[in-house]
Formats: structure tokens, sequence, C-alpha cells
């Protein structure tokens, strides 16, 4: 892959370029701060850049949107510490970043953290050129009542699209909320606090066995698939099988028809590059399920829901903005029909 790498510190510039270089990879320039990034870029687009945060003249999440308004591509946040720097962490990846990954460093003679960004590079260059179609299983009938469900998938651009939605939505919203966001594992607790802040809802992450409850939210682990088993209780699993993403969005729309949940619930695919969703919302509109797809002009990537319109998986199209009100409106009819 070519890559662009973006950092203050030629230290650590040195250290990322022998880590892509042993890998196969090609830089193809790099940069100081946020503002040679974006022009470096668009004179010469890579298939990915590894994008720091902390920079003069333009930091990270700055350079990152305007990157992916003027010459959108894959952008990977390499940070320092990325629990220290959370709030720029999300900044980057409302505004388009696909992911964040710790900066490797050299101790000792030996660099660490090397094999844990290449395999970031490696999941987000099968991105770029998968195309299987998914297998979707058959529906079973409810095993038992469960409240009705709200399930969201995401990626690029997600944190701040799931704020907007779930800040919108009443304390006393009638469905139960699950959300599968590709994100890195060691992140996703702060994600889910992050959210917990912006929204009168109660957010938490998931764990294996919890029941399903009108109004709470739950979010999958980043390092796990969540799937709704029968009687609507969480199953989290490890392992990327043949999916790209852990979690997988597929994997939790996909269990949603055996879990029990009604037909009035509904599922929502926001911005993300790839079309990790689309075959399983696809199936889940065939179920009877509400279905709808962020609209093209206000998704930070028009992949997922892109996907799941190009498929006619999608009953409604509909701007993040506008979201909420959709939603509320289908779950007080369904409530009173």
């Amino acid at each position: 892959m070519k890559i662009g790498i973006v950092n203050d510190q030629a230290v650590s510039i040195d250290i990322l370029k022998k880590v892509v270089a042993a890998a196969g990879h090609e830089v193809v320039w790099t940069a100081h701060n946020g503002e040679k990034a974006v022009e470096k870029c668009c004179a010469h687009v890579p298939d990915i850049v590894l994008m720091d945060l902390v920079m003069p003249v333009l930091d990270g999440a700055g350079a990152t949107q305007a990157i992916m308004q003027c010459c959108p591509c894959p952008i990977l946040v390499v940070t320092a510490s990325i629990e220290g720097n959370s709030t720029k962490v999300f900044e980057a990846m409302g505004v388009g970043a696909l992911d964040v990954v710790a900066t490797p460093r050299q101790k000792n003679g030996d660099i660490e953290g090397g094999d844990a960004l290449l395999s970031k590079i490696s999941v987000i260059g099968k991105l770029q050129g998968n195309k299987k179609e998914k297998t979707v299983p058959k529906p079973a009938p409810r095993v038992r009542m469960v409240p009705p469900l709200l399930a969201i998938g995401s990626s690029t651009g997600g944190p701040s699209a799931l704020a907007t939605l779930l800040g919108a939505l009443p304390e006393d919203f009638p469905a139960a909320i699950a959300i599968a966001q590709h994100v890195d594992g060691n992140f996703s607790e702060n994600l889910a606090q992050w959210l917990d802040s912006q929204t009168g809802l109660k957010v938490e992450l998931a764990r294996s066995g919890m029941a399903m409850q009108a109004g709470k939210v739950v979010i999958a682990p980043g390092d796990r698939h969540m799937r709704m088993g029968p009687g609507g209780l969480v199953e989290l699993s490890r392992g990327a099988g043949e999916n790209l993403y852990v979690p997988s969005v597929d994997v939790l729309f996909e269990s949603l028809c055996c879990a029990g949940f009604p037909s009035s619930s509904a599922a929502v695919l926001l911005t993300g590059m790839g079309a990790d969703g689309a075959g399983g919302m696809l199936n889940l509109r065939n179920s009877g399920w509400m279905t709808v797809a962020q609209d093209k002009e206000s998704s930070v990537v028009w992949g997922m829901p892109g996907a799941a319109v190009k498929m006619d998986a999608a009953r409604e199209i509909c701007s993040i903005d506008d979201m909420a009100g959709l939603l509320i409106r289908h779950f007080k009819k369904s409530f009173r029909s």
C-alpha cells in the first residue's frame, strides 16, 4: 500500500517508516503538521494516511476533516496516547478517521507496537477491496416476549453521528438499543462513556447474558462480535471469522431475526466505509423490520448506508439530523397499532 505519514516528531516518523517498509508498504510522503498533510495528500492521494493528533499549525482532527472534504482517503489515527487524547480521537473519528492505534516506539533496540499498526493497515486494505457477499439465516419463530429493538451499525464518522442520534432520543424511548461501531477494543469503554455523556439514555458496554431493556443502550466491545441470542440476550464472541471488522454489523444484524424481537423493531446503518451491515439489513427488511440508511449528504463516508440503498435494503433514507424524529414516530405508531 502507498502510505502518507503525518507526525511532528522526526523520531516517530523514522519508526513508522521502518515498520511499514518492513511489511512491504511504500511511504509516498511525510508531513510534520496538519496543514502540510492536507497539501501533500491532495497532490498525491495515498492508499492510507497515518495521522498524528497533537501537531502545530493544524492538529490531526482538523487535518482529517480537511482531507475528507477535498481529497477523501482512508485515515488511521496514530497517537502516542489514545486515552490521553480521547477527545481529539473522537473529533478525528467524527469527521472521517477510520480507526485509532498507538504509535509504535523503540525500546532497547526493538520496536514495540508495530504489529498492532500493521494489523490495522491490513484490515483497512482489505476493506477497500472487500466485495464478498454475506449469507443470511432464515427467520425463526420468536422465543419469548422481548422489547422492540433499535439496532445500529456505524463506522467512519460514526461516533459523531451516534451522539447526534442518541442525543435527540427521549429518556423514555420505548425500544432497547444495540450498537455495533467499528472501534479499537482498547477504546470501546471510552466510547461508551463518551456517548453516555451525550444523551439522556443510559449507555454501557455490552456483556454476555445481558437482557435488552427499553430505553437502554448497549455498545459492542471493540474486540468482540455481538449477537442477540434467544430471548434477546446478549452473546459476545471473539475472533473475526469471515468478517473484516470486530465487531461486525452483519454479525449483529444477522442474529436478530432469530432472537425474538418484535417485527416493529428497526435497524439503522450510519456513515461508514465498506458494506458491513447491508446484507444483514436486507434480511431484516424482508422479515418486516423498519430499516433506515443515513443519507449521502450527512454521511462522512456513504459506504455502508450506500451499499444498503443499492441493495434496496433500506425502507427509508434519512439525514442524521432527522433520524431521531423518524424513529420516534415509527415506534410510537407501532405501540398504538
